[in-house]
């Protein structure tokens, strides 16, 4: 049996402040990006196999 998971934890003080510095910086993908990937993904789906 799997073990719960846990809550996550709220992001305080000095630590709070330095992760949304990087959310802002986070870089942007570009159209042609997110269709590469997109079709990638779709590739991997389809020749995915799960079985239960």
């Amino acid at each position: 049996m799997a073990r719960p998971i846990a809550e996550t934890p709220i992001v305080r003080g000095k630590d709070a402040i330095i992760f949304r510095e990087r959310m802002k910086n986070v870089k942007k993908i570009s159209d042609e990006e997110r269709k590469k990937i997109n079709e990638a993904f779709e590739y991997f789906k389809s020749i995915a196999d799960f079985e239960v």
